[in-house]
């Protein structure tokens, strides 16, 4: 989770109890920037040469969705194309394209513009945050081998770079969930803190591998850990996450997917190639309430990826998700993976996992203190 998101999580995540209850964290977050020896600003000068020297090379790298796959890819021993190797799942393109842009594609320069704006962003810390500044450990997203792209919005389908509609049923049950947080606030309970990543249960970005950044929000696409690793073997592929271990294992041998009343954390996928591409279908999503699945889909959602070798250092994947019982239409994304170096290290999340502790126990407090005031 991004350091600021323990700060202001149930502002992200449901609405507050109460009105007072907005006054009160804010009023804490303002102290907590008048204690710090340090501003925003200042934190992110000690980095400054750094962040120069990053920027410089990213801005070198810029994604071109219309290069052409490879023609001739590296191949297994087997004679499969090779995907092994190490990704980058971390990026700066929003999911959904900002309604002040009306293309799909920017020039070079505006891509570059754009990323450094972004970037900026993102290497700043908030002196409210109580939890790291993860570019102290040189793991923000900057500070990775993230590329800009000449994408206004991972988004591709639809045209115009949103997700579609709501279906009536999806509204009803958003509607009713924003119900149950005005009533109470969803965090003052361990068992109705709609977050897995906090509660240790699932990594962020598990599946779909890219979901969009926005730096300083609760997405996981600018987030940090957003590494994998690809195994293959002539019977499957697996792919192992960095965020919490998580592992998916993809069956390459045309078995059929597992009954509909077997339902998983990941899905159940099963995969084929096409040409050189591998064609990933996963279904058999569980019911994560009250968390939800991707986007506030449901155990109905389906999704079909796409990993094709564009160069020795770059993956295009693609995805399309479909949820009859969310939107009124299928949609689809696009965006790069960046070759990383090794390895993955061992993501412990229950040990001292003081995150979920101080959410719930910050939400309980922040509601008592609402109470009293009545």
């Amino acid at each position: 989770m991004r350091p600021i998101a323990y700060v202001v999580l149930a502002l992200a995540v449901a609405p507050m109890a109460a009105a007072g209850q907005t006054r009160s964290q804010q009023a804490s977050e303002e102290a907590a920037r008048r204690a710090s020896p340090h501003s925003g600003d200042e934190a992110l000068k000690y980095f400054e040469t750094e962040f120069a020297r990053k920027t410089a090379e990213a801005v070198t790298r810029v994604y071109d969705p219309n290069t052409p796959a490879a023609a001739n890819p590296p191949r297994t021993p087997w004679g499969a194309p090779d995907l092994r190797g190490y990704y980058l799942t971390a990026t700066y393109t929003p999911l959904e394209r900002p309604t002040e842009i009306t293309k799909p594609l920017y020039t070079i320069e505006e891509a570059i513009r754009a990323f450094v704006y972004a970037t900026t962003a993102d290497a700043r810390v908030d002196p409210a945050t109580v939890h790291y500044d993860w570019k102290e450990f040189g793991m923000e997203a900057w500070q990775s081998p993230v590329r800009p792209s000449l994408r206004t919005s991972l988004i591709v389908d639809p045209p115009d770079g949103r997700i579609p509609p709501l279906t009536p049923e999806a509204r009803k049950r958003r509607a009713d969930a924003a119900a149950r947080a005005r009533a109470r606030n969803p965090q003052t309970g361990v068992r109705t803190l709609g977050n897995l990543e906090t509660r240790c249960v699932m990594g962020d970005g598990a599946v779909p591998l890219v979901q969009g950044g926005s730096p300083g929000s609760m997405s996981v696409g600018s987030e940090v850990t957003t590494e994998i690793q690809i195994f293959q073997t002539p019977a499957y592929v697996t792919i192992v996450h960095q965020s919490m271990n998580q592992v998916r294992i993809i069956p390459l041998d045309g078995r059929p997917h597992l009954p509909p009343s077997v339902r998983l954390w990941v899905g159940d996928s099963r995969g084929r190639w096409d040409g050189s591409t591998l064609v990933v279908d996963t279904t058999n999503f569980n019911d994560k309430s009250p968390d939800t699945n991707f986007q506030g889909s449901t155990d109905a959602l389906a999704l079909v990826e796409r990993f094709t070798v564009v160069d020795a250092n770059t993956l295009r994947y693609e995805y399309t998700v479909t949820d009859p019982k969310t939107w009124t239409r299928s949609w689809s994304v696009e965006a790069p993976l960046p070759r990383i170096g090794p390895p993955i290290y061992e993501f412990a999340c229950h040990e001292q996992n003081y995150g979920l502790i101080n959410v719930v126990k910050g939400a309980q407090i922040t509601e008592a203190e609402a109470r009293g005031r009545k």
